[in-house]
């Protein structure tokens, strides 16, 4: 039994317990995350199904929430907020990924007296500035520093950041980390952007990393927002004819992004480990909301984490779990 069925399965003893005591409450919880098509944020989405499996046998629920598209990111977040609210929510979980168009909702939700957990994005100066519980979440900027601190460290000095959501502030973070991980090491990076509608266009990212890896011989370095967009990046390494002499790190990562590591056509991946971010959220909400109980540590860390060579074969069973 996995360490993540073996806390599942006491959570909800515990809440059997609970039921039979006749002192549980119930708690809705609504949970703002990404596109159902996402793979990162389909992990997110199983892990707060998993803690709401004892919501669920207490009576309560928890309902996911997430945009088409990322084209209008924030004021799309923004509305789905408020719907939550509308919908009766006891508890709400969100990440503030653009804060001047999600606050004004996030703050609603504080007005309206309902329990909030910020996680993903944000971090914890978000949650105290919103008035949250908690942040749940690796935090942004450790992520991208992580990302270039490796690849400083692995001997690359000129980095680009492939940044294909400007604007939303999760994703700043994340290159402005990688260009002082790697200037951590006597390197430097830029910021290559893109405009929304690149994200998830594998085409759009492609031609541009080629494009920018022609014009700028001297890059032996990037980093890549997203397990998809690290792949269109290798694609645009190859169709640069840059193929050994440019490396990669890129935020999360899918099966595709996996398999590169162990062929060693991509060098590493930063964990955010998506699948606690959304269990402990969850869990954290419906403890509070149903007893009462709160966490003393304020701002529970997922991340960073680095999947590489030397522990892909484990992160690969982790997958097949579903939990990582």
């Amino acid at each position: 039994m996995t360490l993540n069925s073996r806390i599942a399965r006491g959570l909800l003893a515990s809440a059997a317990i609970a039921l039979t005591a006749g002192t549980a409450m119930a708690a809705d919880i609504f949970v703002i995350g990404g596109k159902p098509d996402d793979p990162f944020w389909s992990r997110v989405k199983k892990g707060a199904e998993d803690a709401g499996a004892v919501a669920e046998m207490q009576g309560g629920s928890v309902t996911w929430l997430g945009p088409q598209n990322y084209d209008n990111l924030g004021p799309d977040a923004a509305e789905l907020i408020r719907q939550a609210i509308d919908q009766g929510a006891d508890a709400i979980v969100g990440p503030n990924w653009v804060p001047e168009a999600m606050d004004p909702a996030f703050e609603a939700v504080v007005a309206a007296d309902i329990p909030l957990v910020i996680y993903n994005a944000g971090g914890i100066e978000s949650a105290d500035r919103l008035g949250a519980l908690n942040y749940v979440g690796a935090v942004d900027y450790k992520s991208g520093y992580a990302g270039g601190e490796y690849l400083g460290n692995a001997g690359h000095q000129t980095g680009a950041c492939v940044n294909t959501l400007p604007g939303a502030a999760n994703i700043e973070a994340f290159c402005s980390g990688f260009i002082d991980g790697l200037a951590a090491t006597g390197g430097n990076g830029e910021t290559l952007q893109l405009p929304a509608t690149a994200y998830g266009d594998a085409t759009a990212v492609a031609q541009a990393v080629r494009a920018h890896l022609i014009q700028n011989p001297d890059i032996d370095a990037l980093f890549a927002i997203g397990g998809g967009d690290t792949s269109a990046t290798i694609s645009g390494i190859q169709q640069a004819g840059k193929t050994g002499s440019v490396h990669v790190c890129g935020m999360n990562f899918n099966e595709t992004v996996l398999a590169n590591i162990q062929a060693g056509t991509q060098a590493c991946a930063i964990d955010q480990q998506g699948y606690q971010q959304g269990f402990f959220a969850v869990s954290i909400l419906n403890n509070y909301v149903t007893y009462g109980t709160t966490i003393p540590t304020r701002e529970i860390l997922t991340g960073p984490g680095i999947v590489d060579a030397s522990n892909v074969e484990q992160v690969i069973a982790g997958v097949e779990a579903g939990a990582r």
